[in-house]
């Protein structure tokens, strides 16, 4: 910055310099003579210095640099004067200025005065941008090329350059479409989608699979919903405001089963978990208990001895008689006569099978419709599963009460009518019932310590 002031003043020392700006002010100031103040501390250097002129210069210049590209001094005659000689008519015009005899002299096509106010006026050139030439790895890419160049000057061939003749050809057919800019008002319409799927069918497969832009296929189950019911389901005609008599009364009757089943179910409890009076033990039934097995009886005395005798007889074992050769043979003939009976009887009734066709046509027939039937009954319960909600979690779905009002509270007018349930319970509960969360209960509350009761001092001394 020095060195640039101070060639600016060896620029203005010059006899040639000019200058745009009037100096008399400065003049003033040199010939008006000046305090003599100290000088050798910093703190009265800015206080005492006097720079107007070194000011005035320096934005002399700077003035010159904006209206002109530089000093004034530099410029050559031909850039700063000119002879100013006409503009001489031509021929043509004049016979355009004939034809166009209806237009206003003067008025030309000028440019707004909002575009001369936004154009740039300074013709100083921007600074140059650094950052704009920069690479980013530049020392790290040159010193690959250098050690390319050592391995191509020595004979030796990198391993990716090994590995080009093993690619699949690029289709050089499909040439690559030129992006425009996005603020140009004369481009095409943009299919964001069809531009995609055009470009991933058009790529290389190659080289989809390396850079791993190939998407996985998505599995078709993902595109079923978890459940065939609507996300709002309509409630039934005897559940209006102001309902007909017998949609009101099948309201009721679909509501009563619900609580006869409930009822049913809590009795089935009950009796299971219920005492039979018969059962509860008696002093009789309690005594005799504590009684069995100390009398002993005479009957079981006399047998006692008889039963000894027995055991004695059948505890010799008898031992089998080895068979005789005359009896192994015997006993092959006849498995040999019985294999050959049972194959006669075999080819029997294949041979007479030939003759109940028919029946065992017919047969085969029932049974196809019997596996028919089957399959038709076993789609039907997997459609009808389809609208019932499954076991995502260890509890069960409950179902919703239904929303009823008895004959006597119908209010017959909207604006009587007493709200009942609740809007979040019954979407929480729709969810639910589309498989979409599982069954939930809310948490209970599990007190950590126990509560502590301390009576404090205040109230001690009252009582």
């Amino acid at each position: 910055m020095a060195a640039a002031r101070r060639l600016k003043r060896v620029v203005a020392s010059q006899p040639g310099f000019l200058k745009l700006k009037s100096t008399s002010g400065s003049a003033d100031s040199v010939s008006s003579r000046r305090k003599r103040v100290n000088k050798n501390k910093k703190k009265s250097w800015n206080k005492h210095s006097d720079i107007n002129d070194v000011e005035d210069f320096l934005e002399d210049v700077r003035h010159q640099e904006r209206t002109t590209g530089g000093l004034l001094s530099e410029k050559p005659d031909d850039s700063l004067f000119f002879l100013d000689v006409g503009q001489p008519k031509k021929p043509e015009q004049k016979a355009e200025e004939a034809v166009e005899g209806k237009k206003r002299k003067g008025k030309t096509s000028r440019p707004l005065r909002i575009d001369l106010i936004l154009q740039h006026d300074s013709l100083i050139p921007p600074p140059k941008d650094v950052l704009a030439y920069q690479q980013p790895n530049a020392k790290k890419l040159r010193r690959i090329a250098q050690k390319a160049e050592q391995l191509a000057a020595k004979g030796v061939v990198p391993q990716r350059r090994k590995q080009l003749p093993s690619r699949r050809p690029a289709d050089r057919k499909a040439k690559k479409s030129v992006t425009e800019a996005n603020n140009n008002p004369d481009r095409e319409y943009y299919d964001i989608w069809g531009q995609e799927c055009e470009s991933k069918d058009s790529a290389d497969p190659w080289y989809l699979q390396q850079t791993g832009k190939k998407l996985v296929n998505r599995p078709e189950k993902l595109n079923e919903k978890p459940s065939v019911l609507p996300a709002v389901e309509v409630i039934a005609p005897g559940g209006s405001y102001n309902p007909d008599f017998f949609s009101h009364q099948a309201l009721l009757r679909e509501a009563h089963e619900v609580e006869v089943k409930k009822q049913k179910e809590e009795d089935k409890i009950e009796r299971q978990v219920m005492v039979n009076k018969a059962d509860t033990a008696t002093e009789e039934t309690i005594l005799r208990e504590q009684v069995e097995g100390l009398v002993e009886e005479e009957n079981e005395e006399e047998m006692a001895p008889n039963e000894e005798e027995e055991d004695v007889a059948v505890g010799g074992i008898a031992l089998a008689e080895k068979k005789t050769e005359r009896q192994r043979k015997k006993e092959k003939a006849d498995k040999i006569k019985e294999q050959q009976r049972l194959a006669d009887r075999q080819r029997i009734d294949q041979h007479q099978q030939l003759f109940q066709l028919r029946s065992i046509k017919a047969s085969i027939k029932q049974q196809e419709q019997g596996t028919k039937d089957k399959q038709k009954v076993r789609k039907a319960k997997q459609e009808a599963q389809k609208s019932q909600p499954r076991r995502l979690g260890k509890l069960k779905f409950q179902p919703q009460d239904l929303e009823v009002q008895l004959s006597d509270e119908l209010a017959g007018s909207l604006r009587r009518l007493k709200p009942e349930g609740s809007v979040l319970k019954d979407r929480f509960k729709s969810l639910q019932k589309r498989n979409l969360i599982e069954p939930r209960e809310r948490a209970k509350f599990k007190r950590r310590h126990k509560v502590k009761y301390v009576e404090k001092r205040a109230f001690r001394e009252i009582t």
